[in-house]
């Protein structure tokens, strides 16, 4: 599975994703970094199959709306550690990757993953 990963996680929610057996880039790897405007996110997701991994709400409205991206998970855990962070989404990223062969749209909150389309 391929995954972008947005600006408001940390660059080493990628790491967690790669030790799975994932190709996964944060937007600090882009050309404008972390300056990468939503657009540009969803046009590299779209055009290299990612799911983009993200906080922000406005990724939701855009692929409810447009279906850009194509495949998004929401993180919407509100301020949370990073190591609480990795604690709740390393050991769920096996279902993260099954959940994706069908669906389009999950949500991981402190309660754990959600299908939401």
């Amino acid at each position: 599975m391929n995954l972008l990963v947005d600006a408001q996680l940390p660059r080493r929610t990628a790491g967690w994703f790669a030790a799975a057996g994932c190709d996964a880039v944060h937007t600090l790897d882009l050309p404008e970094a972390n300056r990468t405007p939503d657009e540009q996110v969803n046009d590299v997701a779209d055009r290299e199959q990612r799911v983009v991994v993200t906080k922000d709400a406005d990724f939701v409205d855009s692929h409810l709306l447009r279906g850009r991206p194509a495949k998004l998970l929401l993180i919407s855990t509100g301020n949370i550690s990073n190591r609480d962070l990795e604690a709740l989404l390393v050991p769920l990223i096996p279902d993260i990757i099954r959940e994706f062969g069908t669906n389009s749209f999950l949500e991981l909150g402190r309660s754990g993953l959600v299908v939401r389309g």
